[in-house]
């Protein structure tokens, strides 16, 4: 179920990375695609907080670069640009102490764990998780843009890695807090003689 809410929260990420592949047809596409994604999923209440708007603001002004006046420098760095935008949005969100997976973990957990230390330290460590593969993923990018020193579909297995590698943290280290805090609550139950 996590996982499943970690692929609408980023669809139009998504669906951008599968379209925007090997031409400039299919970047227009994959930019239209993305941004109407984002704006109906705005409306539909399926998408909110900072990488909702970095997301809207990255695929209007991507959109408008590229369809509208064919900025040939917008179109070589969109990898570049797409994860450092993100990359960027997630630091920020650190930085100003509201990590963005609070605004869609909060929706899932329990009224009164969502204010508690322990569920924002646990969405700052899921943020950081992404911050940091986003940053990767940047840097992943201008190597892959540039040619540099690696074939361009190893860059594309790193880049997906890392993005399976932070799905399936953000998956797997809330069940392994709240197993934790479970045990630890049995604990305090039942002391050992």
């Amino acid at each position: 179920m996590m996982f499943l809410k970690l692929v609408v929260g980023f669809a139009p990420w998504l669906a951008f990375l599968a379209i925007a592949q090997g031409s400039l047809v299919r970047l227009e596409i994959g930019l239209v695609v993305a941004l109407v994604l984002s704006i109906g999923m705005g409306l539909a209440g399926l998408q909110r907080g900072i990488i909702f708007w970095i997301g809207l603001v990255f695929f209007l002004y991507a959109t408008v670069a590229v369809m509208a006046f064919g900025d040939m420098w917008t179109i070589r760095h969109m990898g570049v640009l797409a994860n450092a935008t993100l990359a960027i949005g997630a630091w920020l969100t650190l930085g100003i102490g509201r990590p963005f997976t609070l605004d869609y973990a909060r929706q899932h957990a329990p009224p009164e764990i969502r204010n508690t230390p322990a569920f924002i330290r646990a969405n700052i460590v899921i943020t950081l998780v992404w911050a940091t593969t986003f940053t990767l993923d940047a840097l992943l990018s201008w190597g892959d843009m540039e040619n540099f020193a690696l074939p361009n579909w190893i860059y594309q297995i790193l880049n997906y890695a890392s993005l399976l590698g932070a799905a399936a943290f953000s998956c797997w280290y809330p069940a392994w807090i709240r197993r934790r805090r479970q045990e630890h609550a049995a604990a305090l139950q039942h002391p050992a003689p």
